[in-house]
């Protein structure tokens, strides 16, 4: 099938055409025909798999016709990284249609978002609790809204959203179409889409399922060897560019400084940075300024990089579903690509479900001549210190052979062992 089958208005077939689509992903071509027919739609489909399309393209062709410089369709995302991603896909999508789309998010100015607004925009891409403001500073029209949009609804819900959700919904108008996107479906999700959708179209795309392009591998190793073997796995890999997940900010932060420090192009994206430097962050990840981001999960679903080689979780998630949507960020453009994790004696539990999730026991890799063996130091100095550096001797960024020992599995060590591990 090809995107002339869907007959989209001549103005949006041709942006589609300048974005280089060709043929539809599985949930494009199950949703576009469903919402140009006005049906309410629940999609559940995995991260990476053109969503983003699936609903702008069937809005961009019903707002060719009807009024313009008014707020047309709503589309509600969990952050400003997702917000700014999707206002770009529509904006390269609507190039020759003349309809227009702004971004509504805090942490930059309130009053040029106003004036933005005030200037007429059929489509707004919008944060909840930016939006609330808007709505309440009267500074927003949504009377004469016709779509709303409810994009990564279970991130919306991780994040503590549901109930700025559910204030947003009653300011829209009764009459209307309603799509909700969501890779997974917890059960306040659930009742969310029973309350706001009307007899819709459910659509399910390899839901709550990592990308079949993604070889997964664990690390095994103690807490305070992490940043060395990070350093030596880094050195000994053939890589193009590496999103590396942190728990905290203040992770992100140190990590993303030691890794500069010793010659990698790095950037760190968590909370702290103002809108302006996680943008810089961001666009310097995209076009290769940096080789290497460290992130927080702020950018699990909100950074579209196809060229993503590799993804690490310096600390495991605390979910399974996290896991999915960090690693859904390789694999991508029907690339291959490769996820790490390394892994503690006290994730033992998180790696169960994970390979409860992938039916399947995951890899085991150690890398020859690295110490496992080195004594924690008596206070947690992980960052405090200065890093290691890879053994190999080795550029950073070289085209190196992946370090692989093959399928392993760590066995405990006797009690108080610093690296003990065990399925």
């Amino acid at each position: 099938m090809e995107f002339n089958k869907f007959n989209l208005h001549p103005l949006v077939a041709a942006g589609v055409t300048a974005a280089g689509y060709t043929t539809p992903t599985p949930i494009q071509e199950q949703a576009i025909p469903a919402v140009m027919l006005g049906r309410d739609v629940m999609g559940l489909a995995q991260t990476g798999t053109g969503k983003t399309a699936a609903f702008a393209l069937p809005i961009l062709h019903r707002l060719m016709q009807g009024g313009r410089k008014h707020v047309r369709a709503l589309i509600v995302a969990p952050t400003r990284e997702l917000a700014e991603q999707i206002h770009e896909a529509i904006g390269g999508l609507a190039l020759k249609t003349g309809i227009r789309s702004v971004t509504v998010y805090g942490g930059v100015g309130f009053n040029p978002q106003v004036d933005k607004l005030r200037r007429g925009a059929e489509i707004v891409v919008a944060c909840p609790g930016r939006l609330l403001d808007h709505i309440q500073q009267k500074t927003i029209d949504l009377s004469r809204l016709e779509v709303v949009v409810l994009d990564e609804a279970d991130h919306m819900f991780d994040m503590g959203f549901l109930p700025d959700i559910r204030r947003i919904l009653k300011h829209l108008p009764e009459k209307k179409q309603t799509l909700l996107f969501s890779a997974t479906m917890p059960e306040d999700i659930r009742y969310l889409a029973k309350d706001i959708l009307h007899e819709p179209e459910v659509l399910k795309i390899g839901a709550s399922a990592p990308a079949v392009a993604v070889s997964h591998a664990l690390y095994p190793v103690a807490q305070h060897l992490k940043t060395p073997l990070l350093i030596n796995l880094l050195g000994n890999t053939a890589t193009e560019s590496v999103l590396i997940f942190t728990r905290t900010k203040h992770r992100a932060k140190r990590l993303g400084e030691q890794l500069a420090r010793i010659g990698y192009k790095t950037a760190s994206l968590q909370g702290n940075l103002s809108q302006s430097k996680r943008q810089d962050a961001m666009q310097g990840f995209r076009n290769g300024t940096y080789q290497i981001l460290v992130a927080t999960d702020i950018a699990a679903r909100g950074i579209d990089v196809t060229q993503i080689s590799h993804v690490i979780n310096y600390d495991i998630p605390n979910t399974t579903d996290a896991y999915i949507h960090r690693i859904g960020r390789t694999g991508r453009a029907a690339k291959s690509g490769d996820a790490y994790t390394l892994v503690t004696a006290d994730d033992r539990d998180m790696v169960r479900d994970i390979e409860r999730v992938l039916s399947g026991p995951l890899e085991r890799r150690t890398i020859d001549g690295f110490d496992y063996n080195v004594s924690a130091p008596r206070s947690d100095a992980e960052f405090d210190r200065p890093p290691l550096r890879s053994t190999s001797g080795r550029q950073p960024g070289g085209a190196n052979r992946s370090s692989r020992s093959g399928s392993y599995s760590f066995k405990p060590k006797r009690a108080g062992g610093s690296n003990a591990y065990a399925k």
